[in-house]
């Protein structure tokens, strides 16, 4: 899932995608002392807040998402968060890049409003942890040293939220988790895991959307589908809620994943 592509860009731009990890081998570039804003396609403005993942530009890149949703620019067609960076896209019958780009740089100069800071929404989502439904549960407890059931408690007990949702439709991307969790990937792939696994990946963890290989290890299962394409709301998750995994045993694992529902026994609730 690693991944960094630059295109040709105007003279003095530094551009690219962010994908849902940064490589864990390279040099952490100095952050930048403003956002970047740089030209995406012919109607789109890509505003990066850091080259590679850290909160502060997570959050920075949330807080710039909800803002425009909220209030758009004059002209704003789209909005869409990443990890660290925020595509905004625009009507060119109606606007053009350079009034876009003085009305980021606009908003951008204005702090966030407090509320925008706090998840407003907590899902509570049921998951069953090891054994079938976490086969690499065991392999990582032997890495970290720790028993299963200390790192299931772990993940359970950490207050996650939404950092991005990308790769696959409505596939998020939560964290952090505590930085003994900061582990490289697999040398292998795992050939298929199911919709509804979570696997962790560089102290995040990956509610897999669809059934997929994978490079990193599988800890556990849920019957939540974060893409629900037949629903009245298909993506459920948005980047900013807040999550917490809710243990529970195998069997009743199995009890969801038969009763099909893509809910999963989820609950939503308004964030404390």
């Amino acid at each position: 899932m690693s991944c960094r592509w630059t295109p040709p860009v105007e003279a003095g731009a530094v551009c690219g995608f962010d994908g849902a990890m940064s490589l864990p081998d390279l040099p952490a570039p100095p952050p930048p002392e403003a956002p970047e804003l740089c030209p995406l396609g012919l109607d789109g403005v890509l505003v990066r807040f850091a080259q590679r993942f850290g909160p502060a530009a997570n959050r920075a890149a949330l807080d710039l998402a909800a803002g425009l949703t909220a209030d758009p620019l004059p002209g704003q067609t789209e909005v869409a968060s990443a990890l660290v960076s925020v595509a905004v896209r625009f009507d060119r019958g109606t606007t053009s890049r350079a009034a876009i780009l003085t009305a980021l740089r606009n908003r951008l100069a204005r702090p966030a409003p407090p509320q925008a800071r706090a998840p407003r929404r907590l899902w509570q989502i049921p998951a069953a942890f090891g054994g079938a439904h976490g086969p690499q549960l065991a392999e990582l407890a032997r890495i970290l040293g720790r028993p299963e059931a200390a790192l299931r408690d772990e993940i359970c007990a950490t207050p996650l939220q939404v950092l991005a949702i990308g790769f696959a439709p409505g596939q998020p991307y939560l964290g952090l988790l505590p930085d003994a969790w900061d582990l490289p990937r697999q040398t292998a792939l795992t050939p298929q895991v199911p919709a509804g696994a979570i696997v962790t990946a560089i102290r995040q963890l990956v509610l897999f959307a669809n059934a997929s290989p994978t490079g990193w290890r599988w800890l556990a299962q849920t019957a939540f589908r974060p893409f629900q394409p037949q629903g009245a709301v298909p993506l459920p998750l948005a980047a900013g809620d807040a999550l917490r995994f809710v243990p529970v045993p195998g069997a009743e694992m199995e009890a969801l994943l038969r009763a099909g529902d893509p809910m999963g026994g989820a609950r939503l609730e308004a964030a404390p």
